[in-house]
């Protein structure tokens, strides 16, 4: 009953982490709820691993990133590669990727591909490139990249915490460095000769026409008899059929309108709203409607700007609409579209829940834009700021912090008779996330908005169900079916086999629960089979990382939206990849940690 209880919950978890309808915060302390309230979890074993010292160590590397990333270190070397004037695919796709993915090893993928964006965007449109021929190679790069340490990514750091808790040695700091740098070596190849024939080129469009509202858009004049006259943009008729009002020209002045401004006669007015709503305009006595083509140049001012902007995971605004974050009264801009994976979204923008990835098209003032640049939880395409002296001090303060960290956590695996002044991991990352704070590189609030709590929720929640699997004898009961159905092909079709099945989970689940969904039964197949468990582990854990069949990992969600991709971009490009990088990890990793 026990495991029929465990499965239940493991097929719930796929269904809901799939279908992105219940945070997976949420979903996950549900199932450690149920599991200890049916007895097969004890309180002390649901919620221990949000005490371990992985944890702690994963959200001491999202303060550290959010230092690095806010002192303006990464933008240094952005800015190195807006200088970079080669037209030649294959050399940028090879700079791109080696910096994006060097960097990944010690930094989270997701925060790499956000800072790398705008400065791949610009150097693209400089040079009259496609966004989408160097955005994908970017973000694999930073998925490659974390496979080469410990820390690059949490799913090495997750797995690591769960080889300790079933009695395997924890994941040294540079373990993965040979694996790592040869499938990141060859997933560089592969983008800048098969690769780059495949990814698309969509051209450069006016913004209207990107974003498909200059459909939705109407110019009006208001006249002398026209009711608007005296009422207030925000509060007006036009308000009430819910009509924006986007520009409003008068006497050769143009006025973006604010919580104060009021509609005099002979006005002209730029106004966005759905078919229906603009036809009824037309009908409207007062209202005068002019055919002339609107563009990005009517939208924009010497002091208004159009600006894209991606959420990123940590947004507050994930899951909320426009209306309910009140981003209109938090940035001061307005959002005229969304673009969402293959479509924009022009219509009941206040009411659309937002997601990880959307391209917000927003309007507003230069300064407010401007702000958005202080902020971690959203990234505007094509802006680099130039970098602060007073900042960038701060910046090599805290890198200095990080470094020392690694060193002092490693040591001991690289200079054995150095071992004298080693430190655990987790407490040299902690110690370089509090001085970053005590030094003010990086704001206590700032340190907190800065972490994943998800992630940790998540990841803490996730070594529990394996736990859970292991009381219940769940894993065995998985590993007998893998065991009876595979055994027959060979040892080394089980182990490909617990590949693919880690490759396949990343689709509807995150990276990290994907792997620590296997690994208990990968762990406990090995050991019946009295096969080396560590060999296992690794391969499972890595699999997890190299899933590039699909945009829905964060760091390819990211570029999904900028680089109009589509689905079959990443299925075509990515899915050859992740069947050639599981090909070489079947041959190498057998043979560096033995059978």
């Amino acid at each position: 009953m026990e495991i029929a209880i465990v499965l239940g919950l493991l097929a719930f978890a796929v269904i809901v982490f799939s279908t992105e309808k219940i945070s997976v915060d949420i979903v996950t302390l549900l199932i450690l709820i149920v599991l200890v309230l049916t007895k097969i979890l004890t309180p002390k074993e649901a919620f221990e691993g949000f005490g371990s010292d992985f944890i702690l160590m994963l959200g001491s590397i999202f303060v550290i990133s959010a230092a690095l990333q806010y002192n303006g270190i990464i933008d240094l070397m952005g800015s190195k590669l807006v200088k970079t004037n080669t037209t030649n695919i294959p050399l940028l796709i090879t700079i791109i990727m080696l910096a994006s993915g060097i960097l990944s090893a010690f930094m989270n993928n997701t925060t790499i591909a956000a800072i790398f964006l705008p400065p791949i965007v610009s150097v693209a449109r400089q040079l009259k490139i496609s966004p989408s021929k160097l955005l994908m190679p970017m973000a694999f790069a930073a998925l490659l990249g974390g496979t080469c340490t410990l820390i690059g990514t949490s799913t090495n750091v997750a797995g690591s915490a769960y080889m300790t808790k079933v009695g395997l040695q924890p994941m040294e700091m540079f373990e993965l460095l040979p694996l790592g740098a040869i499938l990141f070596i060859i997933g560089i190849i592969y983008m800048a000769t098969i690769g780059k024939w495949w990814l698309p080129d969509h051209k450069d469009k006016d913004l209207t026409d990107e974003y498909d509202i200059r459909k939705y858009l109407s110019e009006v004049v208001v006249t002398d008899s026209s009711p608007l006259v005296g009422q207030n943009v925000f509060r007006s008729d036009l308000s009430a059929l819910n009509v924006r009002v986007i520009k409003i020209i008068r006497e050769g002045q143009q006025i973006f309108p604010d919580r104060n401004t009021l509609f005099y006669a002979s006005d002209m007015v730029i106004v966005e709203g759905n078919k229906d709503n603009l036809s009824h305009i037309s009908r409207t006595s007062g209202l005068d409607v002019l055919g002339i083509s609107i563009d990005d140049k009517d939208l924009q001012s010497d002091d208004v700007k159009l600006a894209e902007i991606v959420v990123m995971p940590q947004s507050g605004l994930v899951n909320s609409t426009l209306i309910d974050a009140e981003f209109r009264k938090k940035y001061n801009l307005s959002v005229l579209a969304i673009h969402r994976k293959n479509y924009s979204i022009t219509e009941n923008i206040g009411q659309t829940e937002l997601h990880i990835g959307d391209v917000l098209l927003a309007q507003g003032k230069q300064e407010s834009i401007d702000s958005l640049k202080k902020g971690l939880d959203l990234v505007m395409i094509d802006a680099l700021d130039s970098v602060n002296k007073t900042k960038i001090r701060k910046g090599w303060l805290t890198l200095s912090f990080f470094v020392t960290a690694i060193i002092l956590s490693s040591i001991k695996d690289i200079i054995p008779t150095l071992s004298f002044i080693s430190i655990p991991a987790s407490v040299g990352f902690l110690m370089a996330a509090v001085l970053t704070v005590l030094t003010g590189c990086l704001e206590g609030e700032k340190a907190y908005n800065a972490i994943d709590w998800r992630l940790l929720v998540l990841i803490g929640g996730m070594t529990a169900f394996g736990v859970a699997m292991k009381n219940t004898g769940a894993d065995k009961f998985l590993a007998e079916q893998v065991v009876y159905y595979l055994q027959p092909f060979g040892t080394m079709t089980i182990l490909f086999g617990f590949m693919v099945l880690t490759v396949l989970l990343t689709q509807p689940m995150s990276n990290a629960a994907a792997a620590m969904v296997v690994l208990p039964i990968a762990i406990e197949t090995a050991k019946s089979l009295h096969l080396n468990e560590r060999t296992f582990a690794i391969a499972v854990i890595v699999a997890a990382s190299i899933s590039m069949i699909t945009p829905f990992e964060p760091a390819c969600i990211l570029v999904y939206g900028p680089g109009r991709y589509k689905i079959a971009d990443f299925l075509k490009i990515g899915g050859l990849l992740t069947f050639v990088l599981l090909l070489v990890m079947l041959f190498i990793i057998p043979r560096m940690w033995g059978l």
